[in-house]
């Protein structure tokens, strides 16, 4: 959500409706040689002494008030909840985007344990409710938008957290690194990476029944804004109708809130101009809000993974993604393991469908998930090397393939373990 584009309107030309089709085809789609990575890693930030604690909204400003003087590579921004989000500069290889977020991270620590806070990685705030932080015109417009939905809107808003993968679109051609099967495959071996590293058991100190709690909230908002598209037409034809046929969130203003209209798709907005005509950075704003478990920003931005544990917890989601998306090989194993997990989807799109319904609740404890993580957790091992990984990312990723996923566990698992016991200080990092 911190990703969104300027938080304020100024003149601009009126694009007619003959050209949305076309702007959004060219801008979400950028093919070519897959060769950059980037990633996007959020935190919820807990007090080190205690994280059952709540952080007053006047201990998080002061913090991050030191943070912005902190000299970082990566971008840094706040969540509506408070939560920390550094994302990375596209990068040309693995390794140097490894690098570059790993020094960013150790700053961004030290820098809060002087205000006696620490990162948190778990995909869903265990213990409190959700609480806004940020009081801004477009954090208002949507809680409106997303109350209208039920309460996940707002417990995904100021409570998520997530590791965020970012791979190139592909190439023009047909083939392992081509943009449909990329396309594809985000959505079906989406469903495997959910699984293997779901991490969000619980909510108000109690399991919710799902491995990925994260995952359910963005279910619970609904197909409008949080699902994909249907995956039976090209990626461009199929991304461009749902973003035209989409409700919009706001109708951004310079001064005092911003309109909520209900039930007004992008489309109907251009053909009526009404209150005004919308603009270039309107439909740019618009894509911004919407929020599929895959969303072309240009790149594919997979945004399934819940935040992990531990320091370095989450190199391990970004090196098997990016070896199953970028080594031939790798891509080419994990395409046909993934196909026959197809049939589960009954041809319904992401993530409003059987297979990733069960990938969020069961995580690895569904067979056929179990059988598809293990045949691409040990392709991407393989492939690592190829990608220029060191033994200290490939050594990550072999004891994260034994510690979880040929035991049909994942993260969440650790924490269900420990819900009676001393759960704060295994989720402290």
């Amino acid at each position: 959500m911190s990703d969104s584009v300027s938080g304020c309107t100024e003149p601009r030309t009126a694009v007619p409706e003959a050209e949305l089709e076309a702007l959004v085809r060219g801008i979400c789609f950028k093919t070519g040689p897959p060769r950059r990575i980037g990633v996007e890693v959020e935190w919820l930030v807990h007090e080190l002494r205690d994280p059952r604690l709540p952080v007053t909204p006047e201990r998080l400003a002061a913090a991050y008030a030191a943070l912005r003087t902190v000299p970082l590579k990566s971008a840094l921004t706040v969540e509506p909840g408070g939560q920390l989000e550094l994302s990375s500069q596209p990068a040309d290889s693995l390794m140097e985007c490894i690098g570059t977020v790993s020094d960013d991270l150790a700053a961004v620590r030290a820098a809060l344990a002087g205000h006696g806070l620490g990162l948190a990685g778990i995909g869903h705030e265990p213990w409190h409710p959700p609480r806004r932080f940020l009081h801004e015109p477009r954090y208002d417009a949507l809680e409106t938008c997303l109350d209208r939905t039920g309460p996940a809107g707002r417990a995904m808003m100021c409570g998520t957290a997530s590791v965020q993968v970012c791979v190139d679109a592909g190439h023009e051609e047909p083939g392992p690194l081509g943009l449909g099967r990329r396309w594809w495959l985000a959505h079906q071996l989406g469903a495997v990476l959910l699984a293997a590293f779901a991490n969000s058991p619980l909510a108000g100190g109690e399991p919710t029944g799902w491995l990925s709690t994260r995952q359910l909230r963005w279910t619970e908002i609904g197909k409008d804004r949080a699902g994909g598209p249907a995956l039976d037409t090209d990626p461009r034809s199929a991304w461009t109708a749902h973003v035209l046929d989409a409700p919009v969130m706001c109708i951004r203003r310079d001064s005092g809130p911003w309109d909520v209209p209900e039930g007004l798709a992008f489309r109907e907005w251009a053909r009526s101009g009404v209150p005004r005509q919308p603009t270039r950075e309107d439909l740019d704003y618009h894509v911004s809000t919407l929020f599929p478990p895959v969303r072309p920003r240009g790149h594919l931005e997979l945004r399934m993974l819940d935040a992990q544990p531990g320091e370095d917890g989450w190199i391990v989601p970004l090196a098997v993604t990016t070896a199953l998306f970028d080594d031939p090989e790798a891509a080419e194993t994990a395409y046909r393991v993934v196909k026959p997990l197809a049939e589960r989807t009954h041809s319904l799109p992401a993530p409003h469908n059987p297979l990733w319904i069960d990938a969020a609740r069961h995580g690895l404890a569904d067979p056929e998930l179990h059988e598809a993580a293990i045949a691409c957790f040990s392709a991407a091992l393989e492939a690592l090397p190829r990608l220029g990984a060191t033994a200290e990312v490939t050594d990550a990723v072999e004891t994260y393939l034994h510690r979880y996923v040929i035991r049909g566990r994942c993260p969440a698992d650790d924490l269900l373990d420990r819900t009676h016991g001393s759960l704060g200080k295994e989720i402290r990092t």
